[in-house]
């Protein structure tokens, strides 16, 4: 398909094809920056970056891949330094921008931010997380690194663990392993279960999905545990967050019934969900999780820009 203009604002927006495309575009974009340091597939283009919400890893890795390929940036990282603080409408702002640039990237704090930017600019739309919505810049980073590792995705068991009501990096990982021959194990307290729809729809799709509480329980059967933080600024009470808070800590003991090739993944931050000293261990992925970012974003801003 043409890739150029296209926007990404859901997982939803891909299929299966769509997604091992920018797999394998990474992975070529991975092979030529060993080879040669940096490229110049985007000079003369401009990146966007529109941060309505705090970010270290996705709004760097963005930047990171728009350098790698070339180009340049521009954006905020807060709006509290924009004409939003004086009632500029998020619309308004999109237009404005997208006169000084070539892809826009956004993070927003309201569901559906994202589909409305694409659905006034001009120039693509990459969404970078909106609200407990969706995040499938991560989803696609995610997938490569469990393809990277195990050579597959097909025939693995993964494990969902922590906050998946409101975590939008579970919500668009889920959604996009119903494409795969997988088992899922979705891990949370009670009040922190996967949102009932898109628990059905995975059954619907034919995927084996297992809802527990107990995550010793589940750790043996795992290739992936991937694990999330408690989203304390998404719960509208802060009684609710206390009640969950610390449900959850991945440490050497947890691990010692794991299967010495499982691998630990993290979208990051961590608060004390994954004890620092699995970092030293080969269970540890969530680092080289990071990384990916960077190819997989290359690949996403070089397609929708149209020089790759």
């Amino acid at each position: 398909m043409d890739w150029k203009g296209r926007d990404v604002v859901s997982i939803r927006d891909f299929s299966k094809d769509d997604i091992e495309f920018v797999s394998k575009v990474a992975e070529r974009l991975e092979e030529e920056l060993n080879e040669r340091g940096s490229l110049d597939y985007a000079r003369g283009k401009i990146l966007a970056t529109l941060f309505f919400e705090p970010s270290t890893r996705t709004r760097l890795s963005f930047e990171s891949a728009m350098h790698r390929l070339g180009g340049s940036v521009i954006g905020f990282s807060s709006a509290s330094s924009t004409s939003v603080k004086k009632g500029e409408s998020l619309a308004d702002t999109i237009k404005t921008v997208e006169q000084y640039s070539d892809v826009i990237v956004i993070r927003h704090p309201m569901e559906g931010a994202a589909r409305l930017a694409a659905e006034v600019a001009e120039v693509p739309v990459i969404n970078a997380g909106d609200g407990s919505n969706q995040h499938p810049t991560q989803t696609l980073l995610d997938l490569y690194t469990i393809k990277k590792t195990f050579g597959k995705i097909d025939g693995i068991t993964i494990g969902l663990l922590g906050d998946l009501k409101y975590g939008r990096t579970v919500h668009s990982l889920a959604e996009a392993l119903a494409f795969y021959d997988v088992k899922l194990y979705l891990i949370s307290p009670e009040l922190l279960r996967m949102p009932r729809h898109i628990v059905d729809e995975l059954r619907e799709k034919g995927v084996k999905v297992y809802e527990t509480t107990d995550l010793e329980g589940a750790i043996p059967e795992l290739d992936v545990l991937y694990v999330t933080r408690i989203q304390r600024e998404r719960f509208p009470d802060e009684e609710e967050y206390l009640k969950v808070k610390g449900s959850y800590q991945v440490n050497l003991e947890v691990l010692k019934n794991a299967k010495e090739t499982l691998k630990v993944m993290h979208p990051l931050p961590r608060v004390d969900e994954i004890h620092p000293d699995v970092d030293k261990t080969e269970h540890a992925l969530y680092f080289r999780q990071v990384f990916s970012g960077v190819p997989v974003r290359m690949a996403l801003l070089g397609l929708t820009l149209g020089v790759l």
